[in-house]
């Protein structure tokens, strides 16, 4: 089975009836942040030899015996054991299929990979089987985001502005680990201070959190290819999911679509500007205005529609994502190059 739009009440109470759970996607961070709480979920904590087991993906595809072998072992003290693979592709999917059609033993088989085509032979083995599940982690919507940042921003007893929630959901997001280190860093910053202002925000996370994946959003509106290559392979290299990238740009296009449209309805770029939320921020106002100046609201229409398409293929076809992403946001980078102010 695939669950999807209840991960957190899954998250909290595992079906007992599962004997394996697959954690897949782009956004490694939730990947992980999922692995463990199932783990916890099930083993009471990530450390406990007798109730946690790791098996190497090439030490199953040698041996795939060892997979029931290790579901069937008991707890020297008693309680459900786990048993881990990490890093899992299409070379296991046979010996973890056949595992999830007769399972043996009452451990519960946590698996993990990275994103998988609809067709990948390891994600199939777990949707269709009946006692398994597989776990799609996608990178955080704006909605899922804003609960996040509320969630834990609220666990330090504080509470946040609207605009400095807004520049957070803007700017976060692109890995769900990530996203959290920051939030645990500003909640450090705050110190006895109990609402955080857009100050506070952009005086902790500002330089940091976001200024790669802007200087890629700016390059991309200005027409600076060799820019937006060079940031997007140092970004993809540090783990930033290529969708959460073609998400911040996406967002960014439509800012532009919504400051021209208001200067079509009759305000100047001044009141145009003062009613996007979040503000644009100072160290780009002049280059944002720039771009508005520069992208017509059909060029605009027109990327947004590359956007779109470009994010279906990333995600339901076999083609790489990050290729598929790094080309879009060439040939939006050569249509500002040349588009006329």
């Amino acid at each position: 089975m695939k669950i999807t739009g209840r991960a957190d009440a899954f998250l909290a109470k595992p079906d007992p009836a599962l004997a394996a759970i697959l954690i897949y996607g782009p956004d490694a961070g939730l990947v992980r942040e999922r692995f463990n709480a199932l783990t916890k979920a099930v083993a009471g904590g990530l450390d406990d030899p007798f109730r946690i087991s790791d098996i190497a993906p090439e030490s199953l595809r040698d041996d795939p015996a060892r997979l029931g072998d290790e579901a069937a072992a008991l707890s020297f003290g008693g309680g459900r054991r786990v048993v881990r693979i990490r890093g899992a592709t299409d070379t296991v999917a046979d010996a973890i299929a056949a595992f999830a059609e007769d399972p043996v033993g009452g451990a519960l088989v946590l698996v993990t990979a990275d994103d998988l085509s609809p067709r990948s032979k390891l994600r199939l083995a777990f949707e269709k089987s009946e006692r398994a599940a597989a776990l799609p982690c996608y990178a955080d919507t704006e909605q899922t985001l804003e609960g996040v940042i509320r969630e834990t921003l609220k666990a330090a007893g504080l509470t946040i502005a609207g605009d400095a929630l807004a520049w957070l959901t803007d700017r976060l997001g692109g890995d769900r680990e990530l996203s959290r280190r920051e939030l645990e860093k500003l909640v450090i910053y705050m110190g006895d201070t109990k609402t955080v202002t857009e100050d506070d925000v952009l005086a902790c996370i500002g330089d940091t959190a976001a200024m790669g994946l802007d200087d890629l959003i700016y390059a991309v509106g200005d027409g600076d290819q060799a820019t937006v290559q060079r940031v997007y392979a140092r970004l993809t290299n540090e783990g930033t999911s290529s969708v959460s990238i073609l998400t911040a740009v996406s967002r960014h296009v439509v800012r532009l679509h919504e400051t021209r449209g208001r200067m079509a309805d009759g305000k100047n770029l001044e009141g145009a500007l003062m009613s996007l939320r979040p503000p644009v921020f100072f160290k780009f106002k002049t280059r944002f205005v720039g771009q508005v100046n520069k992208w017509t609201e059909p060029l605009l229409a027109r990327a947004l529609d590359l956007l779109n398409e470009a994010d279906m293929t990333a995600r339901s076809t076999d083609m790489p994502a990050d290729a598929v992403i790094e080309r879009a946001l060439i040939q939006l980078a050569n249509v500002a190059r040349n588009a006329k102010r």
